[in-house]
């Protein structure tokens, strides 16, 4: 079977200058450039990673807020000093209750 290289049309093509152009020009923009098409797919990708991050921020922000507005007041700032740091009057006594679930066990921690 003999190959026949003889296509007028592939070969028409081939010789047209600015096709070739247009063909390495392309392949530059896609693959080789800076600005290729892999490093904005990356880029997308950390930009859509950096607004998730932004919205877990922006919620973490409001319950800060709204711990720095249940601490202004008396009732809430003692609260927070008896759950926190057990606290308490020098009238009372506190009780700590522990459950079973709530205890680790010395096996798991050594």
């Amino acid at each position: 079977m003999k190959l026949n290289f003889k296509h007028p049309k592939i070969l028409k093509y081939l010789r047209n200058s600015y096709l070739i152009i247009f063909i390495i020009f392309a392949i530059w923009m896609l693959f080789i450039d800076a600005n290729s098409l892999f490093i904005h797919n990356d880029l997308n990708n950390e930009i859509d990673d950096l607004e998730q991050e932004k919205e877990y921020y922006k919620k973490e922000i409001e319950k800060d807020k709204k711990a720095i507005k249940e601490l202004s007041n008396e009732e809430g700032m003692e609260k927070f000093a008896r759950e926190q740091y057990y606290m308490k009057k020098d009238n009372e006594e506190i009780y700590i209750i522990e459950y079973p679930d709530s205890i680790a066990k010395k096996d798991e921690n050594e």
